[in-house]
This record gives structure tokens, sequence and C-alpha cells, in this order.
């Protein structure tokens, strides 16, 4: 008989709280999933292949994912990570692009002002490692997730009432259930293969030297991207600032490279030094990738769902890989709370194949912009090549020929305007498309943030600070906000309302949101607007509340 894993227990009297979330992967989005999933009281289970992590395991691991964007700092934030990771990151707002020394493009993300930057600036540096550390502390911190290592997940079955994963490792076979199963073991992910799911996309035939390098170094705090260097002729360089002293320098290489040939021959000494010049220092990790541009067809399958590098794969010129997952992470984790606090079938139908729809949307975008990425970077073919150098050598003379150099489109999040979560406006508003265009508040898009002053607390804090765990409505005056809190009392996840008029007394909030006292506005818990609609009308909002979450429009008699 196959032993079963031991379910984790609920925090206080150690009895068994119901089946968990089961979650396959223990690394950043798996956990990330974990703590959100604790958020809205739910248990998960945490099946991780590899062995229980220790000092070893993230000295080994090295830096891979480097670049982490405001609105993925704002979620470790709601996940209580983040305080540690934005004390020790390294922040950046400039990323500059140049060809042979030609100072090509220079892109500058807008800060907001005030203590509200150092809070949560626009881009860190920082390890994965060191992340997936903090990450691990907070999960292991947090009564209601429960990890176990060495469980490699061989086999799962599903039905009506949950799913069955079974495992292996130095313990022997064992079996977990639970309500469902998220597959955020990786890009070799079993839980993808165990489903039979289709993995189709390319792969580049250039590789790409990743070295970390401990240096005194006097280059400024910047992304720097060099096409074509002296010291990298015919190909790319990137360079980063990470903390304490270190630095991501990023060549790409040629198909066949050999990275302790190169090492043994004393080359990539010499390939470092044209960079450092004589200045001492020490390689902290070392690697050599082919990346791949891949999504899997579906991201799920009844009560099975994919996240991070289980469903996609992509080119990191850009940081959309683990930014795109921490935001799958979140977008599912509130989704499964409200299907396991009981709605209809067919609303939790709706709900979870909202996951599959919201987030394949996202991949297909990534998909897009570091796909162009990687085709101009990897050209082809001759014809290619000589196409890309044309562009490069016109753009060193004219500005405008400069939008056609690609050397990555950095990392924003998805807006949801055609979501089935979200409702229509009466007015439609175009959002534009192009990336790192401001987007207007509308719903779909992520909500804006800014200061707001609350009760009892002398300072300002970020309007995000009070979203979630359920959803947020945002409204002009104090009497309205109580009125749609009690008519919200109902709801599938608790409601908290905010009267701008209480918290907004400078109006830095009320314009960012274009809220003229008339209007509601309805915020999901992973930070999106769902809907604009009328302060006055109580079952317009809650109608918004049931649409997001996978009800028909139309408002319940019982709870009107």
């Amino acid at each position: 008989m196959t032993p079963t894993v031991p379910p984790p227990t609920a925090p206080g009297d150690g009895a068994p709280p119901g089946d968990p979330v089961l979650i396959a992967g223990a690394g950043p989005v798996g956990l990330c999933a974990a703590l959100a999933l604790a958020r809205f009281g739910v248990p998960s289970l945490v099946l991780e292949a590899q062995r229980e992590r220790d000092a070893a395991y993230f000295h080994e691991s090295g830096s891979k994912a480097i670049c982490f964007q405001r609105d993925v700092l704002d979620t470790f934030d709601r996940l209580g990570a983040a305080a540690p990771l934005l004390a020790e990151g390294t922040t950046w707002t400039t990323a500059r692009t140049y060809y042979r020394g030609h100072e090509l493009r220079t892109v500058t993300f807008p800060r907001r002002g005030g203590a509200f930057d150092a809070e949560l600036p626009p881009w860190i540096n920082i390890s994965q490692a060191r992340v997936e550390r903090e990450l691990l502390s907070a999960a292991e911190a947090e009564p209601l997730v429960t990890i176990r290592y060495d469980r490699r997940v061989v086999g799962l079955s599903q039905d009506a009432d949950g799913v069955r994963a079974d495992t292996d490792g130095a313990a022997g076979p064992a079996s977990a259930r639970g309500t469902h199963l998220v597959g955020a073991d990786g890009s070799h992910s079993a839980v993808r293969k165990l489903l039979g799911a289709a993995f189709p996309g390319e792969s580049f035939a250039d590789r790409f030297l990743i070295c970390d390098i401990r240096a005194e170094l006097p280059f400024p705090n910047e992304r720097r991207f060099h096409f074509d260097p002296e010291w990298n002729p015919g190909r790319q360089v990137l360079v980063h600032q990470c903390p304490d002293s270190t630095w991501r320098i990023d060549w790409q290489v040629p198909d066949g490279y050999d990275l302790e040939a190169e090492r043994a021959s004393g080359a990539l000494e010499e390939r470092i030094r044209k960079i450092v010049g004589e200045r001492p220092y020490e390689i902290v990790w070392a690697s050599v990738y082919r990346f791949h541009e891949r999504c899997a067809e579906r991201f799920r399958d009844g009560r099975v769902l994919l996240a991070g590098d289980a469903a996609h794969l992509y080119a990191p010129f850009g940081a959309r890989g683990l930014n795109s997952g921490v935001q799958d992470a979140e977008n599912l984790a509130w989704k499964l709370a409200v299907v396991r606090a009981g709605p209809s079938p067919a609303a939790a139908e709706a709900l979870l194949e909202s996951y599959h729809e919201e987030r394949w949307a996202a991949a297909q975008e990534n998909l897009r912009v570091t796909g162009d990425t990687m085709r101009f970077l990897v050209p082809k073919d001759e014809e290619h090549r000589r196409r890309r150098r044309d562009a490069l050598e016109l753009a060193v003379t004219d500005p405008g020929a400069r939008s056609r150099i690609d050397s990555g489109k950095l990392a924003e999040p998805y807006w949801y305007t055609g979501s089935r979560l979200t409702t229509v406006p009466a007015a439609p508003e175009a959002v534009p498309a192009e990336a790192g265009a401001p987007r207007p508040p509308v719903p779909g898009v992520i909500c804006p943030d800014g200061p707001c002053r609350v009760a009892g607390r002398p300072e300002a804090v970020r309007l995000r600070r009070l979203l979630g765990p359920g959803f947020t409505v945002l409204t002009a005056r104090t009497g309205r906000a109580r009125a749609l809190a009690a008519a919200l009392a109902g709801a599938d996840l608790p409601v908290s309302a905010f009267a701008l008029d209480d918290i907004d007394p400078t109006g830095t909030l009320a314009a960012a949101l274009r809220c003229d006292g008339t209007t509601a506005h309805v915020v999901r818990p992973d930070a999106h607007l769902c809907a604009v609609v009328p302060a006055d009308d109580a079952d317009a909002v809650l109608a918004a509340v049931h649409r997001a979450c996978g009800r028909p429009a139309a408002v319940p008699e019982g709870l009107r």
C-alpha cells in the first residue's frame, strides 16, 4: 500500500483543515502560490523533487533571474517577503543601448517621488536565489504552508472532488490528495508531461555566456546593452549591477561554445579583462544557456493548472520570465480561494478557465515581445544579419530609426481588458498597446498606486497596502463607501470599501483613478481593476464583484 504524504495542519489545534491545494515545485513561483493561498486561509502542500534547501543549494543555484519589476515587488510585499529584498537590491531607473560605442536609445522609468521611490522603486536587481530564500523563509513561518522535500511527482489523477499526486523519493513512494494541483515545477515540468500537454515553440542557435563577477567597477548603476562592442565583435553584451559589488555580464557566444575549454585556455580571463580592465575580480557564478520561446497549449486541465516555467519559457531580455511567473501565481491563488469557497459548478468552471485565458494571453504577449527581440539579436541567416547591421548603422545618425533597435522591451503587467471577469465600461476607452505606454485607469488595468492616509496611522501608506486579501472598492464619499460595504457583505471573498474623502486628502489618488465623485472602482485581489461603475448603484458594484468571481452578472435575489 502506498503511504500518504501527511497533509498540512491548521494553526492552533493541529487538526487537518481539509484537503490542501497541492503545489509541485518549491521554486519562487510555487512558493508565491503557497503564500498567496495562505492570505486567503487556504492550506497548501508543496511537493519538491530536490533535497531540502541549505546554503549550498542557494550557492549552487547561481543568480538566474536578477531583475524584478515594481508591480512584482508589490506582490512580494503582499506576501510578506519584500522588505529585505528592497533593502538589499540594487535600484535602477535607466536602460541604455549602444552600437559600437554610440548610444542609440535611453529609457528612463518614472519615479513616484518622495519616500515611495525608496519603498517601491521601478526596478531592483537581486539574485533569484536571494528572492527564493526570502520566499522560503516566509513560507516556513506560515502555518498553512507545508513543504515536503525529495518528493518527485511521478503520477497524477483527478476526479470530481480533487487531485491525487503520486510521488517518489529516497523514502519510497507516497501519495497526496488535494482539491487542486498547481504545476510550478519548472521548464522540465513533470506535471506538464503527465498531462500530456504540448509545449510548442522554438530555440535559438546562439548561446549566451552568463557570468556574475564581483569587482569594484566604475560603471553607472544602469542596464547597459552593447551591440557589436569591440570586446565581443559581431555579437552582444549586457551589463547589470547587482548587490555586493557583483555585476551580471551576459555575452552572446556562438553555438558550440565550450565554457570549460575557454576557462582552461585562459580565454575566459581575457574575455573578462576586456570589461573589468586590470581590477581584481572574482567569478561568483558562470553558466551557458541556449534560450527558448515556448508555451503550453493550455494552462489548465480540469483541477490541474500550470504556472511559471512549467507553462511558458521566454528569452530573458526584458525580464519577463520570473516576473510573469509571480503574476501567474497571484492570479491563480485568489481564484482557487473563491472556487474552494463553494460557488456553483458553473462559476467555479468559469473562474478556473479565466486563469488559462488571462495568463495564456499574457504569455502570448510576452512571447511576441521576446520573440521579436531574439530574432533581432540572433538573425537566422545572412540576409537578416545584413538588415540588422543596416538598422544599427542607420540609427547612429538617424534618431527616427532608433525605434527599430530591439535590445529587450522590459517587463510590465499584462492588462485584462478583454477578460470574462472584467465589467465592460459604458464608454470603452482604447488602451495603448505599445510596451511602456501609460495605461488609463480602466477595467482590466492594474490599479494605480499612491500615498494615502488611514485613521490611526500618522504616516502615509501606499494605496496598494490596503488591498486584499479580498476585493476593494474605492469611491469618493464616506457614506457611499459604508453603504457599499454593507451591500457587499455576501460576496464570495471579503470586500473592503474606502472613501477617497477619508484616505486621499491631497486628491492624488482621485486624479490617478479619474474619480470625479460619481464612480466606484472595484479592485481584484491581484490589484487589477475589474470595474468602474456608478457609485450610487450598489447592484452594479455587487454584480461586478460577482462577475469577477465567475458568476453571471445578474445579482442573486437573496443578496440584493
